[in-house]
């Protein structure tokens, strides 16, 4: 498929998205050919006027019956005003319709594309920088909405002109006509020879802004790193290096788009020589009303002239469709975790928990699970304990349908996960996770991120649950304090009780820590401690645990190696299997030195 016809497929496959707004369309349209119509007329009345002055009362407008010259002035004064009120009415119109258009149009854009994105499975992240995501999402839906700011107003404003304009010209003299409009093939093939030349042009800038973005986001993110290793120079050598590819791409597409406004004048200069050469002669031999070569002469430039903004407008378009194609193709990206489930959890009661043979791998690895089969009954504490890799993070996020399992069913409750609704299984499961997660915004705010409508005294009943309220109320504004971006005011222990506060609060019947503890210094892990053996009263609670004095208390500790369970029991029991378990526990505890087997 041709790079135009690549385009033309974009505008079409946007088309048919904005079928909501066709009626819009359409009124925006006809505002702008209804202004393009006006704006043409003064010519034509200079043209008239010229007779008027040349024929006096033998003009065209004497033969309407206005015989004198002052009354046919008098006339074309009326029409004038008539015309420039018409032609600000519709420009006035058109502006409105078309940037409210783009303004609404975009917006739905940018929620529709972020929507989808929330639909997606992780591992659609892990194949996607956020860098890329936060171009479509932002800088490509502005791309976008600039084309219908004015483009697209442009394209048909030339459309109209020159239909309307060659109307005239055939009607007064078709030989004139055909000279005229000899340069318009011309300047058609060199549009859409630019667009051919253009598209992949900007397709590749487009990509070019998403390795920018993602560059300036990671390096945004990891500068505590980058100042700690003291990389500030590489990163900035790098940054400028991907700033420097996006320059060239660029470059290479604004080659294209100004070699086409020099092609264009010609063409014109070569439109307006013939009328204003031949329609001279037609009007020396009396072949040609003298008003009507005048009004010849200015049409030709106004009939040309509006194709110059054709290489803009076309630069604007390629632009736009190339960043339409990202939209609407991130969009319709599917997910593989379909919501078909309309089950729902029963709220405030633990739920029991069972892997029935459950089989998954990575995409492109061979890490995963193989044919898991655990039951984890209603109100009991299980530990999941394991090296790096050995799947006990991948048994949370199949819980939580992050991923579709390759094999094997999930249940919860008897109930197969795939069978409850998204909403409803992850709204009955509470995650607290080593990697916190806090939003820009107050210790309130993230706290009550849990339950939005919870009363002031079930946030505070949270917080003192999870031991936070001591450091909250040490601070100068209390939990109106302001975390900063992902909590960067707060230290690393204050940030993890908070994101207990918040799994708190949340109350559900099943509640995750994975690893909540390996990051966070003794006092804090003694608190979460405390705070667990309240909370885990009356809800299943599922631990992936690296520090095994952590567990001791668990009803069972599964150990997983490679993706299978080889040890289960309890604390008491694995110690006296002496197998993994007992091993890791005595490289914990300093009875045994020896490299530590279990993450």
């Amino acid at each position: 498929m041709s790079e135009a016809a690549t385009s033309f497929g974009a505008l079409l496959h946007l088309l048919r998205y904005a079928k909501g707004y066709r009626r819009r369309i359409v009124l925006a349209s006809t505002c702008s050919a209804l202004n393009t119509l006006f704006d043409i007329m003064p010519e034509i009345l200079i043209g008239v006027a010229i007779d008027v002055v040349v024929n006096q009362q033998e003009s065209f407008l004497a033969g309407m019956g206005i015989e004198t010259p002052q009354g046919q002035i008098l006339v074309l004064a009326f029409l004038t005003l008539l015309i420039w009120a018409g032609e600000s009415l519709f420009q006035f119109l058109y502006l409105i319709l078309w940037r409210n258009l783009a303004q609404d149009l975009q917006a739905d854009l940018r929620q529709d594309a972020y929507d989808q994105v929330q639909r997606q499975d992780m591992g659609f992240f892990e194949s996607r920088s956020s860098g890329e995501l936060t171009a479509i999402l932002n800088d490509d839906v502005n791309q976008l909405e600039r084309f219908l700011d004015g483009g697209a107003n442009d394209f048909l404003q030339v459309f109209v002109s020159v239909t309307l304009i060659g109307a005239v010209f055939f009607y007064i003299s078709p030989t004139i006509a055909l000279l005229a409009i000899t340069p318009i093939p011309v300047i058609i093939w060199g549009a859409f020879f630019f667009m051919r030349r253009a598209t992949p042009l900007y397709a590749d800038v487009r990509a070019k802004v998403g390795e920018l973005s993602s560059r300036l986001g990671n390096n945004i993110g990891g500068m505590a790193t980058i100042k700690a290793f003291t990389s500030e120079s590489r990163e900035s050598e790098r940054l400028a290096l991907a700033s420097n590819e996006y320059v060239q791409a660029n470059r290479k597409a604004i080659r294209i788009s100004s070699a086409f406004v020099p092609l264009i004048r010609m063409a014109i200069l070569a439109g307006f020589m013939a009328t204003f050469i031949l329609g001279g002669m037609m009007a020396l031999d009396g072949d040609l009303n003298v008003g009507a070569y005048g009004m010849l002469v200015f049409l030709t430039q106004r009939l040309l002239w509006p194709l110059t903004r054709l290489a803009q407008t076309v630069d604007l378009y390629e632009r736009a469709m190339a960043s339409t194609r990202r939209i609407l193709a991130l969009i319709e990206t599917e997910t593989e975790v379909r919501d078909t489930g309309t089950a729902q959890m029963t709220a405030g009661k633990p739920g029991s928990i069972i892997f029935n043979e459950v089989t998954f791998h990575y995409p492109n690895t061979q890490s995963g699970i193989e044919n898991i089969k655990l039951e984890i009954k209603a109100g009991t504490t299980v530990a999941l304990v394991g090296t790096t890799g050995s799947g006990k993070s991948t048994l949370i996020k199949l819980l939580l349908r992050f991923y579709p399992v390759t094999a094997g069913h999930i249940l919860i409750d008897d109930t197969p996960v795939d069978e409850l609704s998204l909403h409803s299984l992850r709204e009955g499961i509470g995650l607290v996770s080593q990697d916190v997660f806090l939003f820009e915004g107050s210790i309130w705010d993230n706290i009550a991120y849990g339950n939005p409508k919870a009363s002031d005294e079930r946030v505070h009943a949270a917080a003192v649950a999870a031991e936070a309220s001591e450091f909250i109320d040490a601070l100068p504004q209390g939990f109106q304090t302001l975390v900063g971006e992902r909590g960067i005011k707060l230290s690393g222990g204050q940030r993890q009780r908070l994101s207990l506060a918040r799994a708190i609060l949340k109350d559900p019947p099943i509640l995750i820590l994975d690893e909540a503890t390996s990051a966070v210094d003794n006092e804090t892990e003694a608190a979460i401690q405390r705070s667990l053996a309240v909370i885990s009263q009356q809800r299943t609670v599922l631990v992936v645990a690296h520090r095994l004095s952590t567990i001791v208390a668990a009803d069972e500790i599964i150990v997983l190696e490679h993706g299978h369970i080889v040890e289960r029991g309890t604390h008491a029991q694995l110690l006296v299997t002496e197998g993994h378990y007992a091993r890791q526990w005595a490289v914990q505890t300093g009875a045994l030195q020896s490299r530590s087997y279990l993450e």
